[in-house]
């Protein structure tokens, strides 16, 4: 049997690794380090290292790939392959070049568009009607190897990062299951990626969390959506950030921004063609909360009101 390393750390990873392990064995898991989470900042470890422990794979745990010890830890090994799924750190060269039948990666996207680690907020930010994902092989450049298969996911008008984001690992877990004979016995495709056709997905910045409504209502609820449920959309509202959750198309008109209905169904919010509602939000300092609740614990009357004014 074949020697494997798994690397990944987010719930993405976990149930790909299970099926990867199952299916052909996987001798070392590399995850990231134990994070605090929590306003209490409780030391947690990531879900692929919660898996592997299930599944009895040892585990190691580094700061940086870059490190002499991470680089011996897995030269020590000899692994035919190493496959990543989201692990969150650059593999250096000298790693890359251990396995002798090299490093692939699954990446939720249909490259060579939204390379990078933001791929499923950026394509439903963006409006994409498709995402996907590619298994191609690990370059020094970032998601930039030759294509192994890729397979398409359509992103329906309510997705979120979340519903995506759980469709696209199964996606993908199928999809390496179904490549995994030929990587193994070296018969795969491979497909050179068109670097003309490359778009990026960098990580979401704090600033791009901020929601205006000068917009089209489609925009803004894709924008919304995108960012949903984390790292969770905001805009200002009586002089505080507020959280905006989740969010439907509605109809209406108004001044963008202003609050033109309010009531059980949520916040309707005027739009440069249209309107959203929002269904669920968390004002400053409290909890996330259904818009309705909102309403009915206001202590003025909303309508009128606008977000994001000065």
């Amino acid at each position: 049997m074949s020697k494997i390393i798994f690397m990944g750390t987010p719930d993405f990873s976990a149930p790909i690794l299970k099926a990867l392990h199952e299916a052909h064995g996987v001798s070392l898991v590399i995850t990231q380090p134990d994070k605090p989470v929590g306003r209490k900042r409780v030391l947690t470890p990531p879900p692929v290292k919660v898996m592997a422990e299930s599944l009895g794979i040892e585990v190691y745990q580094p700061e940086s790939m870059k490190s002499d010890e991470a680089f011996e830890r897995v030269h020590a090994l000899s692994p035919d392959l190493i496959v990543t799924a989201a692990f969150g750190q650059i593999l250096p060269e000298r790693v890359l070049d251990i396995p002798r039948l090299g490093c692939i990666n699954v990446h939720a996207s249909l490259l060579p568009k939204y390379r990078g680690g933001a791929p499923i907020h950026k394509a439903i930010i963006n409006g994409e009607k498709y995402s996907g994902v590619t298994i191609m092989y690990m370059v020094k450049r970032l998601d930039a190897g030759d294509m192994i298969d890729s397979v398409q996911v359509p992103i329906e008008i309510n997705d979120t990062v979340g519903t995506l984001h759980d469709k696209l690992s199964v996606a993908g877990t199928d999809l390496l299951l179904e490549v995994m004979p030929s990587v193994l016995s070296g018969t795969n495709n491979r497909t050179p990626q068109n670097d003309s056709e490359a778009t990026f997905a960098s990580n979401v910045s704090r600033e791009e969390e901020y929601v205006t409504f000068d917009r089209t209502a489609l925009e803004v609820h894709n924008h919304i959506r995108g960012l949903s449920p984390w790292p969770v959309a905001f805009a200002n509202f009586d002089g505080k950030a507020m959280k905006l959750w989740a969010s439907e198309i509605a109809e209406g008109s108004g001044t963008p921004g202003e609050i033109i209905q309010a009531d059980k169904a949520g916040l309707v919010i005027a739009t440069n063609d249209g309107a959203v509602r929002i269904t669920s939000l968390q004002p400053a300092g409290k909890k996330r909360m259904d818009a309705a609740s909102f309403v009915a614990g206001a202590k003025s009357q909303l309508v009128g009101m606008k977000f994001n004014e000065a």
